[in-house]
């Protein structure tokens, strides 16, 4: 078959996009065609993938996305294709992998009346609309328990256009045999006492995953326990505003901004806790990531994937409503515990043995190609 993968922004590091390029490789690899379109694509080319950039420009993003949707249909019209995959919301899909979580649902509980009666707030509705209607066609692949019954609550969604995926974790990501000697690389190059501790905060969009409150926390810790840790947190953004909240807070020889990254494993690997306080988060897949490295982890409750280190016993989930002073108190009760962080280690990679956290390419390729859709 030939299948259209489409998206607005392609690069390496972003959860979605990852998610995107193990599917479409799986795809691939049953012996589809596999054709890209999108509005930026950074980073290589899979051989035998043919990427489409749009040519097109906006000053808003909304108005971007309704030029690249015309471009595409005026495109698929002259060259057709089996299936139109999209990773963001929009008309026309077979299928739809969901990322994001309910853009109604926020537009209505976290925004004021007056925002609805934006261009951009009407852009968004429709395109979800597009996809969730009860007349519409379009499978849905979710990642996220807790999304489904929102879609299903504002839009009537039939129930049996939605396909649970199990998450998809790279088996790369997996603790190897030879991981203490890989901790013990990392930690020398990146010059860390034996008795210094690494918490590492990994994800693009800095606002979102709450690296304000990784700093105050950080910044509560008492001093002597202080001046033992260090913090890098990794992604792609413009960490300025951080830099600066960290130069306040007095914490700047104890923070390190990174650019995203091909080598995170290492970090997974070498820290002693990945802090991840996100103001809301669909699925968290770095919180699985860490999980399957036996990295202890803390995290808000708000992150879909949160239950997975209750389940796990790998760490500490902070309560809905957030409180910074239990992210304080937890953070430090994790740093101060050697033999608690060893225990949810050890119980991380029991879990990564033994439960499904790997499949979601197989399964999503499963739904895409089967038969049913137009």
């Amino acid at each position: 078959m030939q299948l259209a993968f489409v998206l607005y922004k392609y690069f390496p590091f972003g959860g979605l996009q990852r998610d995107f390029m193990r599917i479409a490789l799986e795809c691939q690899q049953r012996g589809h065609t596999i054709r890209v379109y999108t509005l930026i694509w950074e980073g290589d080319v899979p051989p035998g993938f043919e990427v489409c950039v749009a040519p097109v420009k906006a000053l808003f993003n909304h108005r971007r996305n309704e030029k690249l949707l015309a471009w595409l249909q005026a495109d698929l019209a002259k060259r057709p294709v089996d299936r139109v995959v999209g990773f963001n919301k929009m008309p026309g899909l077979d299928v739809y992998y969901a990322a994001d979580g309910c853009f109604e649902d926020k537009a209505q509980t976290l925004r004021n009346g007056l925002y609805r009666l934006w261009g951009r707030y009407k852009h968004f509705a429709d395109y979800e609309r597009a996809v969730f209607a009860p007349e519409a066609k379009t499978e849905i692949l979710m990642i996220s328990e807790v999304q489904q019954p929102l879609f299903i609550k504002h839009y009537a969604t039939p129930l049996e256009r939605f396909h649970l995926l199990p998450p998809g974790i790279a088996q790369d990501r997996r603790a190897p045999a030879n991981a203490a000697e890989i901790r013990a690389q990392f930690r020398g190059e990146f010059m860390l006492e034996d008795n210094e501790l690494l918490v590492v905060q990994i994800g693009s969009g800095f606002k979102t995953k709450g690296v304000d409150r990784s700093l105050k926390a950080l910044a509560a810790l008492p001093g002597p326990l202080r001046k033992r840790v260090r913090m890098m947190i990794i992604g792609q953004d413009d960490p300025k505003v951080f830099q600066l909240q960290a130069a306040t807070l007095g914490l700047t020889d104890r923070v390190q901004f990174l650019k995203g990254r091909s080598d995170v494993p290492r970090f997974l690997l070498g820290a002693d806790i990945l802090i991840h306080p996100a103001y809301n988060e669909n699925t968290g897949t770095v919180l699985l990531e860490a999980l399957v490295a036996g990295l202890p982890v803390l995290v808000s409750g708000v992150c879909g994937y949160a239950h997975y280190i209750v389940d796990a016993e790998a760490g500490l989930v902070l309560d809905e409503p957030f409180a910074q002073e239990q992210l304080n108190r937890y953070l430090q009760r994790m740093l101060e515990d050697d033999s608690a962080r060893a225990q949810w280690a050890q119980n991380a990679l029991a879990y990564a043995d033994n439960a499904d956290l790997y499949s979601m390419p197989q399964h999503a390729a499963d739904v895409i190609v089967a038969q049913g859709h137009s």
